[in-house]
């Protein structure tokens, strides 16, 4: 079997931008699906696809290792590392194909068949007030969803800006996040992104002000690469930390894996370098007693791909689900995405357990 084209499928999505799905196709009728979204740069990333093209035409798809070895050399920057992750999901999903098993069989079979969600209703808001995030909170909740995340600092910006007391910039987003704890009550689990908005010291003080509401984790209060100063929120804090989403391969994961740095782990199978990646990953964080919450604010296929290697991890908590950004999300594959009461059902067919749904996807082409 030999590789004959790779090929990019953009399909537009909302506000946020678009989904990036990558199709590998073979001279044995077998095409895999992967989703190479969020890179940062959908324009440059088409064309790194295109030179994996021109370089990968004509070798076994099912040689995944000797395509890693050839596809990461050097330093790579997020564009690459994005385009050869959903990559990496395709040539996995046409290994799947090929056995006629799905990919969770190729990691030792799945310890379950539903993957619990939570709903990120960050990409669904557009009222970005107390009352809007609020609103959106309880619609997912009263969808069936048991955890809700959002992230309510975007607009803390400016080197110059207060950062503590009751005029600090931060205030408004703790208004959010208190409005959206009302809004959902005191037994769904509430998570807040940060986006790594702050300063470890900013950070504290944030948290400091959130400690009545419950929360289950503050994730990236600052950029993963400042490691000494999660690690130092992480050893202030009562309430978990988590971060990684950024991270590429077992490599870049291993300062959180020498000391805690953080006590959640979120590898993203669009970035970390896919599948076989995630897998290693999560081992290695349940060898220093981490749990695994995939990042992944993404397409059905992402999501697909993490449900097929996350429901092999025995330390995954739950994958985040994108929610609310467009109500013919779940037909775009074929068959089409399931969840019920906030959980995904695991698409049991081989491979990936999905293809794309063409009609579909002309009716959102960018």
């Amino acid at each position: 079997m030999r590789i004959t084209r790779i090929e990019p499928v953009a399909v537009h999505v909302n506000h946020r931008g678009d989904w990036i799905f990558v199709l590998v196709h073979t001279d044995a009728g077998l095409t895999g699906l992967g989703e190479a979204s969020h890179s940062g740069n959908d324009g440059l990333l088409v064309a790194v696809l295109a030179e994996f093209d021109e370089r990968m035409r004509g070798e076994d798809p099912r040689r995944i290792n000797a395509l890693h070895a050839r596809a990461t050399i050097g330093d790579l920057g997020r564009i690459q590392r994005t385009a050869w992750s959903g990559l990496e999901q395709a040539l996995w999903d046409i290994v799947g194909q090929s056995l006629e098993i799905p990919i969770r069989d190729l990691f030792g079979g799945a310890l379950q068949d539903r993957i619990r969600l939570y709903a990120n209703i960050n990409r669904h808001v557009t009222n970005r007030t107390a009352e809007g995030f609020a609103l959106a909170a309880r619609a997912a909740v009263e969808q069936g969803f048991g955890a809700i995340k959002l992230a309510p600092f975007d607009e803390v910006v400016g080197s110059g800006r207060v950062r503590t007391g009751g005029a600090a910039a931060w205030q408004a987003g703790v208004r959010c996040v208190r409005a959206v704890r009302e809004a959902i009550g005191p037994d769904v689990e509430l998570m807040v992104d940060c986006h790594g908005r702050f300063g470890a010291a900013e950070a504290i003080a944030v948290a400091g002000d959130l400690a009545d509401v419950g929360l289950l984790w503050l994730e990236e209060p600052v950029p993963a690469g400042q490691v000494d100063a999660l690690a130092e929120i992480t050893a202030a804090l009562p309430v978990a930390t988590a971060s990684g989403e950024t991270l590429f391969g077992v490599q870049g994961f291993a300062p959180f894996l020498c000391r805690r740095v953080v006590d959640v782990l979120m590898p993203d199978v669009k970035h970390d370098g896919g599948l076989f990646d995630t897998r290693v990953i999560a081992e290695a964080a349940r060898m220093n007693g981490l749990s695994i919450a995939p990042h992944n604010p993404s397409g059905p296929v992402a999501t697909a791909a993490t449900a097929q290697v996350g429901s092999t991890l025995p330390n995954l908590m739950f994958v985040e689900y994108a929610w609310g950004e467009v109500d013919w999300r779940a037909e775009l594959v074929d068959p089409p995405e399931r969840i019920d009461s906030g959980y995904l059902i695991v698409p049991a067919g081989p491979g990936l357990g999905h293809r794309l749904n063409m009609p579909v996807v002309e009716a959102h082409r960018p």
